[in-house]
């Protein structure tokens, strides 16, 4: 019986139809794949390529302050924001950036850039980045001084000190201590000098076990230098305050709030929360009792005031500059202010130089660095002897010539001879060495000295500045 022959020429058509299907869908999916990643990379390269002109203009506007550090409108005189084309080494236009600039507030240094950068091809790709820029003031530091310093057990620092001179400091030191020499000769260290050698550290400590004597170099030390100490560093130039001082009474004169001599004893300003301040004359100080007398020091007085003339009230001045030919004394209490006093008489004549005496409370309402208060002396930042027992200060102080601090009042002087405590809160820059108290236990037996971080960037009307130049404080994208 023969078998019935069966065709197979159907099933090989249904195999090549299957096998070529999937051959198109993969074809077709590494064709979009291929495509999507050849998207994806130019998208990727527009996003970069879009950061880096955001970056441009950040770089540009930094060049622009450098040449031209109080133009905020871009060199147009007109409000933002400012677009700029940006090209490549052919001269093609690769795309464009915007400014937006916040300037800074009254006395302060700090400005805010925001770059948006986009590409010619695909505007759509942009990128924006903001940053900080300010200059450093003088009150980058919790205590400055021009001459040696010593700080001894038990203090402890917050804020970055320095000296142009040399420091003991036998305390803890969170931020970084410096000064501008090598070594010198520390009278203070003969109690640690166990070589008999002469010569200290620039930044140097007594406490156990103390610093060696150069040259070898010195330990680190981390008990007592958190942060590390640095020397020796650049000076901070105390006699350039002189200029400054000058262009701050012009500066008074034209938009603030200026008055030559009292023709007295000097003013008293008490500073008021409604944004104006009461000026009086000072007409008589406290008589130091029969036993207490003159220890030597040079411009030795009780500087505390008995008799006193009221002059007027008047309106905190639009550029926050009070400019007093005379010395002043400061009292008082602050609430959304920013101030700089300064007690000065131009030309500089060392017998007549000016002091500022704080003998109560000078306070801050707001501690989040929009109060701020500002005291330059041309001579001595005084606390005279009938001072308050219980003493803060809320400013940053300057002593050009002079010192900050106190007399000498003996136990003569009683009960004025002996303070309980004194606070500070803001910072020191001091021409001669500080202090408020002796070793015998007159003065403030507390002393709390506290940095005000926000004075960095954002110092008083018209501080001295310690840099020219404008420092990158913070970068981010948004």
């Amino acid at each position: 019986m023969l078998k019935k022959k069966t065709s197979h020429k159907g099933q090989l058509l249904i195999q090549v139809l299957i096998f070529g299907a999937i051959s198109v869908y993969l074809l077709t999916s590494i064709a979009t794949w291929t495509v999507s990643n050849i998207k994806g990379a130019q998208y990727s390269f527009n996003k970069e390529q879009a950061l880096q002109i955001a970056e441009s203009g950040i770089d540009y506007y930094r060049w622009h302050l450098a040449h031209a550090p109080s133009d905020f409108q871009d060199g147009s005189g007109e409000e933002g924001p400012y677009t700029h084309d940006v090209y490549d080494k052919e001269g093609n236009v690769l795309g464009q950036f915007t400014l937006d600039i916040t300037p800074p507030s009254l006395g302060s240094t700090l400005v805010s850039v925001k770059s948006s950068g986009a590409t010619e091809v695909a505007s759509t790709s942009e990128r924006t980045i903001r940053v900080q820029m300010a200059k450093p003031s003088i009150a980058k530091y919790a205590v400055v001084a021009d001459s040696n310093m010593r700080f001894g057990e038990g203090t402890e620092v917050f804020g970055p000190v320095h000296s142009n001179g040399g420091i003991r400091f036998d305390g803890f030191a969170h931020n970084i201590i410096s000064s501008s020499v090598a070594s010198y000769d520390d009278p203070d260290s003969d109690d640690c000098n166990s070589t008999g050698e002469d010569q200290s550290f620039g930044v140097h400590t007594c406490l156990s076990p103390a610093d060696p004597k150069p040259p070898p170099p010195p330990p680190q030390r981390p008990d007592v230098f958190a942060a590390g100490r640095q020397f020796p560093v650049p000076v901070v130039d105390f006699s350039g305050i002189t200029a400054d001082l000058a262009q701050m009474k012009n500066d008074a004169q034209t938009n603030g709030f200026y008055r030559p001599s009292a023709g007295a004893l000097g003013y008293h300003i008490v500073l008021r929360t409604d944004d104006t301040f009461n000026l009086y004359r000072v007409t008589s100080f406290v008589n130091p009792s029969r036993f207490c007398r003159d220890p030597g020091q040079d411009g030795w007085g009780t500087w505390s005031i008995r008799n006193q003339q009221l002059i007027g009230n008047y309106p905190f001045p639009a550029n926050g500059l009070i400019f007093l030919e005379d010395d002043i004394f400061v009292s008082g209490q602050v609430d959304g202010a920013r101030l700089t006093i300064i007690a000065a008489f131009l030309p500089d004549n060392p017998p007549f130089r000016k002091n500022i005496i704080v003998n109560e409370d000078l306070l801050y309402t707001n501690y989040d660095g929009s109060d701020v208060i500002g005291l330059i002396a041309q001579g001595n930042v005084n606390v005279g002897m009938v001072s308050e027992d219980d003493l803060r200060i809320d400013a940053a102080l300057i002593a050009q010539n002079g010192r900050v601090g106190r007399y000498y009042y003996s136990s003569n002087c009683s009960p004025y001879h002996q303070r309980d405590e004194i606070t500070l809160w803001g910072m020191i820059a001091t021409n001669e060495r500080y202090g408020f108290a002796y070793t015998d236990g007159t003065g403030y037996g507390i002393r709390n000295l506290n940095y005000d971080g926000s004075l960095l960037y954002g110092p008083p009307p018209s501080f001295p500045l310690t840099s020219d130049q404008y420092a990158t404080l913070s970068w981010e994208e948004e």
